[in-house]
């Protein structure tokens, strides 16, 4: 496996990118089974859990190439609704299979996929708007088997005990979209990647009404056909940029970048006194550097348009040194904390109290050999050692090659020193002392 070996206290300067939104990106791959018709895909990033995904559409019958080094063509003629557990349980996120196959096929038998490092993240919600959409559910061996034999068009509610479901949403729209009769979705998740997923629905030939609201009217359509679609970029690999110049005190420039998805995060760096540039016409915003202490800062993890709980480990990492009490409180997963010990091995100060980090700023924090333990983590851990003084061995970075595309190439051109090399380079004194 790789590891990354980084060598902190480097200034970043210049402009970079970000790519396409994986999390936009899946549920798009997962729609284009709606219909027999070509879908082209453009901005797509590459990461391994895209092209895990392509691999299982393969495996259902579809045609999947990668035409471009950011597009794919994918046509589902003919296809199965089987999707078995040695294929789902290598990403979580297959789960979004069930709704455009109860569409297409009136059936989808979809293993469950399970826990994860941060905790379960059951779909209890999937299965309650797929029954009261008409189909009847039997979970079994591991399995959930759908009969949508007698899908049709009714009122669902999706709120859950920690917000709207988003990925369960997803799956709702694209069961929903070939459903006889009208739709009715309140408290729908209205995160950027569900309002991409109804845009591509939409050039399909779906009818959806109240895009980027909690509420949804979804009037069902008797077949989609192909379309071209382009990703919308990612705001989480554009905040986790942006933070890696706040984090080394830097001037550093980040394209691609839709402002208006980025405000939470934009409004907590503005509290902790980091100055920004935003050019909504250009789609870029600059993080300057300041000579004034930051200031420490509450942050709670919510649903859109709320703080998303995909940059919490990383404003975790910045706040680490940052003077003062700050207060982070996971609202959307309460287990997300598996970087804390890590960044306890470099020196920071945080104390868990429930759902919510006490953050004591530090001076400085220290390179150590650490772990990944899950994606978001992992770009934590690098913003970490991008600041820490000495170097940072980060082992199990395979986590981050799920969502970041090259972040050690994008890193390295802002002038970091972050190397990829094979896990048996890590000095046999570091390993003895982990």
């Amino acid at each position: 496996m790789d590891v990354f070996r980084i060598e902190g206290g480097h200034s970043l300067s210049g402009t970079v990118e970000a790519g396409g939104a994986k999390n936009a990106a899946l549920p798009i791959f997962a729609a284009t089974l709606l219909t027999a018709g070509t879908c082209r895909i453009n901005a797509v990033p590459d990461l391994t859990d895209i092209r895990f995904m392509g691999k299982i559409l393969r495996y259902l019958g579809a045609r999947v190439e990668q035409v471009g080094p950011h597009s794919w063509e994918i046509e589902a003629g003919e296809v199965h609704h089987r999707a078995p557990y040695e294929l789902v349980r290598q990403m979580r996120a297959s789960v979004c299979l069930l709704g455009p196959l109860v569409g297409r096929l009136r059936q989808a038998e979809v293993s469950l996929p399970g826990g994860c490092v941060i905790g379960p993240r059951p779909i209890d919600l999937h299965l309650k708007g797929l029954n009261r959409l008409g189909c009847e559910i039997d979970i079994r061996n591991g399995y959930v088997h759908v009969d949508g034999s007698g899908l049709h068009g009714d009122y669902l509610y999706l709120g859950g005990r920690h917000g709207s479901t988003v990925t369960g949403t997803a799956n709702m729209i694209m069961a929903a979209v070939l459903a006889p009769g009208t739709t009715r979705i309140e408290s729908a998740a209205c995160e950027p990647e569900v309002v991409d997923l109804c845009q591509m629905l939409v050039k399909m030939g779906a009818k959806i009404h109240g895009i980027g609201s909690h509420y949804l009217k979804i009037e069902g359509v008797a077949e989609l056909t192909g379309c071209e679609h382009t990703v919308l970029p990612d705001r989480i690999e554009a905040g986790t940029l942006l933070l890696a110049g706040a984090i080394t005190n830097s001037e550093i420039t980040v394209q691609n970048v839709i402002p208006g998805h980025m405000r939470a995060l934009l409004d907590a760096m503005e509290g902790c006194g980091i100055p920004s540039e935003i050019l909504p016409d250009e789609r870029q915003i600059t993080v300057h550097p300041t000579e004034s202490p930051r200031n420490p800062v509450e942050i709670i993890t919510l649903p859109h348009p709320g703080f998303p709980t995909d940059l919490q480990a990383q404003m975790l990492a910045l706040m680490t040194l940052t003077p003062g009490l700050s207060f982070i409180t996971e609202r959307v997963y309460p287990n997300r904390f598996m970087h804390v010990p890590e960044l306890l091995r470099m020196g920071a100060h945080v104390s868990m109290e429930g759902p919510s980090a006490v953050v004591k700023g530090v001076d400085k924090l220290y390179g150590a050999p650490i772990m990944a333990s899950d994606l978001r983590a992992s770009a934590a851990l690098v913003l970490a050692g991008l600041a820490a003084e000495g170097e940072t061995w980060i082992q199990r970075i395979y986590h981050l090659d799920r969502g970041y595309e090259k972040l050690e190439e994008k890193l390295n051109k802002l002038g970091a020193r972050v190397e990829r090399l094979n896990e048996d380079s890590i000095p046999r004194e570091l390993v003895e002392a982990g």
